[in-house]
């Protein structure tokens, strides 16, 4: 299933009937209430698809990723839309080709954030959230900074726990997280301590909001930080 693809299936209101076999990958994966398949969107920052033994790779043992991809989707026509980080996520979360997606390149906000998406922009989140999914983000986001029309929540999202500035998603144990409007701070990493680590925080969310809907359709998207390298320290 390429991008574009997906987007397109989300604008109807599921992919279950959008690639043969898809039904009983759904069925696994769970289902809402009303039957339509809960959607999980992993993204692994830096990880190429050459790191993993389902596209080949013999020399590290990737197991649970490969399950995870003969009980799902192997993506076979997904490529990046850019070579860096926010106007790749931009193609991604609105289906647009490089030349088109509205976010170009890594322009930085102070004191946190980047280029907005703008308010018309229309994202998978927001064509879910329309046919009756609750929708949820977790990770890195870097399409907008607090509270600007990029802002996850006014991007589709329900909710959002994180890290909005992909700058700071370079620090694995960061002073802070959001969570949607709210600035968590984190008193485990103050100065120079290495007690909360983020990735893990970022997942306790993560498994709360599958509890928390797992009756219901949800889009889950958790852009994860690792295996980026870690830049502040």
């Amino acid at each position: 299933m390429s991008r574009r693809d997906f987007i397109r299936t989300a604008a109807a209101g599921g992919i279950a009937a959008a690639v043969p076999g898809c039904k009983s990958s759904s069925r696994r994966a769970g289902s809402g209430a009303a039957g339509r398949p809960n959607i999980v969107y992993i993204v692994a920052d830096d990880l190429g698809y050459g790191d993993l033994g389902c596209y080949g790779q013999k020399d590290i043992r990737t197991p649970n990723l490969d399950r995870m991809a003969r009980e799902g989707m192997l993506f076979t026509q997904h490529y990046s839309g850019s070579t860096v980080c926010a106007p790749s996520r931009s193609c991604l979360m609105t289906g647009l080709h490089t030349g088109h997606t509205p976010v170009r390149g890594n322009k930085e906000y102070q004191p946190e954030g980047q280029h907005p998406l703008p308010a018309n922009a229309v994202t998978v989140a927001e064509i879910l959230n329309k046919s009756g999914y609750t929708t949820g983000a977790f990770g890195k986001w870097g399409l907008g900074y607090p509270g600007s029309q990029g802002d996850p929540n006014n991007q589709g999202f329900d909710e959002f726990y994180g890290y909005n500035c992909q700058r700071y998603a370079h620090n694995n144990y960061p002073y802070f997280l959001r969570h949607n409007d709210k600035k968590v701070m984190l008193a485990g990493n103050e100065g120079k301590k290495t007690e909360q680590y983020g990735p893990d925080l970022i997942q306790e969310q993560t498994l709360k909001f599958i509890e928390a809907n797992k009756d219901k359709p949800f889009f889950l998207f958790v852009p994860h930080v690792i295996p980026h390298a870690e830049l502040l320290v």
